[in-house]
C-alpha cells in the first residue's frame, strides 16, 4: 500500500506514523519525498488490511492506495504518479537522470582494450558532450573463445580515463565477487542483458549504494524486467536506471536485435524509474545507430548508451555496431539540434499574420 501524506506535514508526525505502522501491523515503512508529496510505502503483507484503517492513523494522511502490480517499489504509483530521478556523483559534478532532466549520453567502446585507447576515446566522447564513459572490463560473450575482457587490469585503465577526463564510469559487473572492485572504479554498475535475472547478483548490487544500469534481457517481458528492478530496490538501493537494448524477435536478419522504442511510453505509464536506450546493441549496425538514437530522443528517452571506438574495424568486441569518434561528433551535433526543436515545441507558437 501507499500512504500519501498531506503537504506541510511535520517531520515528527511522519516519523510517528511510520513507527505505528511498524509496531502495530509489522509493516516496513519506506518514506519517499517527491516533488509535490511525501508518501510512505507500506511494505509487507497488506493484502487483508482495509486501507481505511490506515487512513485513521493520522489526520495528516491524505489517502491510502493499494498497489496491485507485482512490482511495488518500481511502480509509478509508488511515487504517486511522478517520475523519480537518479543523481550520480562524478569528478565533473552531479549528473541527474530522469524525466525532468536533460538527456544524459553514455559513450565509449564495448570493451577496454588498452589504456591509450580508452583514455583517447574518453577525451573524444567528452568533447562531444558525453557525461559518462562506458567500457567493459568483464565481457559476457556468446562464444567461450571470444575476447572476455581484461578484468581487473581494465578497471585500472578505466580509472585512468576517469582521472584524465572527469567522466563518470559505467561498466558491467558479472559476478557477485566482482562487485566491490568494480564499485571502487565505476560510478554506475551495469547489469547486462544476460544477467538481468541473476537474482543473487541483483540482491548484492542492491546492497551497495552505487546506481545500477539494468539492461533488459533478450527475451524479457516488461514485467520480467521491472521485477528484476524490484529485486535491487527491495534490497535497499533506490538508484536504478532501466536500459532497453533490443530484444530477440522472429526477424533479426538485418539487425542484431529489435529495438523496442515502444518500451519508453509503456514504462512511463508503469514505473517512475529513468529510462535509457542503447541503439548500438539494439541494432547491431553502426549505420542504423544515429537514426535510432534520434528516434529515442523524440520518444522521450532519459539517457542514451552509444558505442564509440577509434577504429571499429579493429575492435576486439562489437566493432560492427560502434561509431567512430567523428561519427559520434556528427550525431552529437544533430541530437543537440533535435533537443532544441523538442524543447521549442512546448513554447507558444506565434500567430501567423
Amino acid at each position: 500500500m501507499i500512504i500519501i501524506i498531506k503537504k506541510g506535514t511535520p517531520a515528527e508526525e511522519i516519523t510517528r506514523i511510520s513507527q505505528e505502522l511498524q509496531e502495530n501491523w509489522q509493516i516496513k515503512p519506506e518514506v519517499v519525498v517527491g516533488r509535490h508529496h511525501t508518501i510512505i510505502g507500506a511494505i509487507g503483507d497488506t493484502a487483508t488490511i482495509d486501507p481505511s484503517i490506515f487512513q485513521e492513523i493520522s489526520p495528516w494522511i491524505e489517502r491510502v492506495l493499494r498497489v496491485e502490480k507485482p512490482f511495488k517499489r518500481a511502480s509509478r504509483e509508488y511515487y504517486h504518479g511522478q517520475a523519480s530521478e537518479v543523481i550520480v556523483s562524478t569528478p565533473n559534478g552531479e549528473v541527474s537522470f530522469g524525466e525532468h532532466h536533460p538527456v544524459v549520453v553514455i559513450a565509449g567502446p564495448c570493451a577496454v582494450e588498452n589504456e591509450e585507447m580508452i583514455v583517447r576515446t574518453a577525451k573524444r566522447v567528452k568533447a562531444a558532450g558525453a557525461k559518462f564513459l562506458r567500457g567493459g572490463a568483464y565481457k559476457p560473450r556468446t562464444s567461450p573463445y571470444a575476447f572476455q575482457g581484461h578484468g581487473e587490469s581494465a578497471l585500472e585503465m578505466l580509472w585512468q580515463a576517469r582521472q584524465a577526463t572527469g567522466l563518470g564510469i559505467v561498466t558491467e559487473v558479472m559476478d557477485t565477487v566482482d562487485i566491490e572492485p568494480v564499485a571502487e572504479v565505476a560510478d554506475i554498475l551495469q547489469i547486462g542483458a544476460r544477467n538481468m535475472q541473476n537474482f543473487n547478483l541483483l540482491k548484492k548490487v542492491g546492497l551497495q549504494s552505487k546506481p545500477v544500469l539494468l539492461k533488459r534481457g533478450m527475451a524479457a517481458t516488461m514485467n520480467d524486467w521491472l521485477m528484476a528492478a524490484e529485486y535491487i530496490l527491495a534490497s535497499g538501493n533506490p538508484n536504478v536506471i532501466l536500459c532497453e537494448r533490443g530484444i530477440r524477435t522472429f526477424d533479426c536478419q538485418y539487425t542484431r536485435n529489435t529495438l523496442d522504442l515502444a518500451a519508453i511510453p509503456v514504462l512511463r505509464s508503469l514505473t517512475h524509474l529513468p529510462i535509457a536506450i542503447d541503439p548500438s546493441h539494439g541494432t547491431g549496425v553502426a549505420a542504423f545507430v544515429p537514426t535510432m538514437a534520434k528516434a529515442s530522443l523524440v520518444a522521450g528517452a532519459d539517457a542514451l548508451v552509444i558505442e564509440v571506438h577509434p577504429n571499429p574495424a579493429q575492435a576486439l568486441s562489437d566493432g560492427p555496431q560502434s561509431l567512430t569518434p567523428e561519427q559520434f561528433d556528427d550525431l552529437s551535433r544533430e541530437m543537440a539540434l533535435l533537443n532544441q526543436v523538442i524543447n521549442d515545441r512546448v513554447q507558444p507558437v506565434p500567430a501567423l499574420i
